[in-house]
Order: structure tokens, then C-alpha cells, then sequence
């Protein structure tokens, strides 16, 4: 197997067991099994296991990432205080893209999406950079413009709520629903609603203190 091969085979096998069982739940010698690699070879192209999580985690987010910032830069060329309404679909929107219904990447990329937001393993909350950084700090930057009456605390805290909303309904439609329950919707509709839901709930005031 070429090297190059090698390392996409590690980095699948990874994305696959971090997303089904989490950081510390999945050992590297699973990971190099599931590859067909030989133990040695995460250090080899990674450097340790902490690393191969950051390679997993850029690979998944980077080109959403990308579609966030031509997003918003296309909105920003147009005037610099864009409606809510658009910044919520410009930061939402790449993450339905990206975990679109009805294929086993979106499913994997949704399950290890969910694993980024939720797994309490530091090696999974200390991977990110200054490209990830750069994406969040202009968004804050963007809705805290048209949003001034909340705090930076609050702010923040909706903005994780987009993340979180979007990512948990792009997990659950690769789910099989349980009997009595209505299956979730993919595709259009979905996102609509939850770009709405998720405006209204950026644009809410701020709680009475």
C-alpha cells in the first residue's frame, strides 16, 4: 500500500471508530487494524493519537469552514450589517451541505460532527487552530453587530445552540426511526425550518436579570 494510501486508510478508519465510540473509547491498534496499517503507522504519519484526532476533525471541518467564510463574505460585500436571517444560513447552511441525507459519508460526518461538539476528552476540545478561530471570530464579530443587545457570554452561548441543533437533526436522519415516531425530514424543508427556528432563536431578547 502507497504511503499516501496509507494515510487516507488511517484517517477513514478513524473518522469511522472516534465517530462510533468517541476519543478514548477507540485505541489505535482498532484504528490500524480497521486500516489494514501496521501499528507504527500512526506514529509515522501523525506523530500520536492526539494528532490523527486533529487530522480527522480539520478533514470534516475545513471545507465547512470555507463555505462559512465565502458565506459571509458574499454577505459583507453586500452591506455590513446583514439580516440575521442570512448570517444564520451562511454559518448553518455549510453544515447541511456538507451532512446531507442519504449517503454513509454525511451520515459519518454528522456522527463525528456530534462527537467534536460533545466528547469530553480534552484531546478532542484542544485540536482546533487559527483557521477554526478566524471562522468563529468573524461570525461573533458579524452578529454581534446586529445583535448588540446581547453579551458576549449569551452570544456565544446561541451560537454553539446553531451548531448543536444543526448537527443533532443531520444525526438523527440517518437514524432509523423508532416505531410510533415521526421520521425525521431530510433535505429542503429541513433546512428551512431550522434556518427559521434558528433565527428566531438568535434574534430573541436577551432574559430579564
Amino acid at each position: 500500500m502507497a504511503t499516501s494510501d496509507t494515510r487516507t486508510q488511517i484517517l477513514d478508519a478513524a473518522e469511522r471508530l472516534f465517530a462510533e465510540h468517541g476519543y478514548r473509547g477507540t485505541s489505535v491498534r482498532a484504528i490500524t487494524k480497521l486500516a489494514g496499517a501496521n501499528l507504527a503507522a500512526v506514529g509515522y504519519h501523525f506523530g500520536s493519537k492526539a494528532e490523527l484526532m486533529a487530522a480527522v476533525a480539520r478533514r470534516v471541518v475545513e471545507p465547512i469552514n470555507a463555505a462559512q467564510c465565502a458565506g459571509l463574505d458574499k454577505l459583507l460585500a453586500r452591506t455590513p450589517d446583514p439580516p440575521v436571517s442570512e448570517l444564520v444560513e451562511a454559518f448553518a447552511g455549510p453544515l447541511f451541505d456538507e451532512m446531507s441525507a442519504g449517503d454513509e459519508g454525511g451520515a459519518r460526518t454528522s456522527r463525528l460532527f456530534v462527537t467534536i461538539l460533545s466528547d469530553p476528552a480534552e484531546e478532542v476540545r484542544s485540536w482546533t487552530g487559527p483557521a477554526e478561530d478566524s471562522v468563529r471570530e468573524r461570525y461573533f464579530a458579524a452578529f454581534a453587530r446586529v445583535l448588540p443587545g446581547l453579551s458576549p457570554e449569551e452570544l456565544w452561548f446561541r451560537m454553539r445552540g446553531i451548531l448543536a441543533v444543526t448537527a443533532v437533526d443531520r444525526l438523527e436522519v440517518h437514524h432509523q426511526p423508532s416505531p410510533g415516531c415521526v421520521s425525521p425530514v431530510a433535505g429542503d424543508p429541513a433546512r428551512r425550518w431550522a434556518i427559521t427556528f434558528l433565527t428566531a432563536a438568535m434574534s430573541a431578547p436577551p432574559p430579564r436579570t
